[in-house]
């Protein structure tokens, strides 16, 4: 819509914000997060509106970022997860993903790494849900240990760069 070269055949090939701001600037960017984050909040919030048991709130968390990871429409190679994992965890514990982001800023402002900053913001999703959450802490420290796992897994060539020292850096 924008005009700008689709993200899947540019720059890193995905499909997420961080990638979206190198090959097609900070608009396309902003617009590509707020969906992504939409794509995790709006399932969740629909599943409590409906009064779901909170197992299955979780369930559907799950499936949100899994959606967003390996969408079946563009032959299950999507986007790394963060931003949507964030909005997931945010429409669960609004506290929670509050600190998340304010974790991934702090990282991402001292350090300079996306990856990085999502690395440390998933490590420590799950204890800040347990921290905040004031109930059905299992359930969602569950589902948040295991959404952490898909981003650790996602990010494993970001890991692998990171180790190296041939991670790009925000702005470069």
């Amino acid at each position: 819509m924008l005009g700008l070269p689709d993200p899947r055949h540019a720059g890193s090939g995905n499909p997420g914000a961080t990638n979206v701001l190198r090959v097609g600037g900070k608009k396309a960017a902003i617009i590509t997060l707020i969906g992504d984050i939409l794509k995790g909040v709006l399932p969740v919030v629909l599943a409590r509106l409906l009064g779901l048991a909170p197992w299955l709130v979780a369930i559907v968390a799950l499936c949100a970022l899994l959606g967003h990871i390996y969408p079946v429409f563009f032959r299950f190679r999507g986007g790394k997860g963060v931003a949507t994992a964030l909005g997931v965890l945010t429409a669960i514990d609004p506290l929670a993903g509050a600190g998340l982001l304010g974790i991934w800023l702090v990282v991402a402002i001292v350090f300079r790494y996306s990856s990085l900053a999502a690395l440390t913001a998933s490590v420590a999703a799950p204890f800040l849900v347990a921290v905040t959450l004031r109930a059905h802490v299992g359930v969602f420290f569950a589902a948040t240990s295991a959404m952490s796992v898909l981003l650790l897994w996602r990010h494993r060539s970001n890991i692998r760069n990171l180790l190296a020292g041939r991670e790009t850096k925000i702005g470069a």
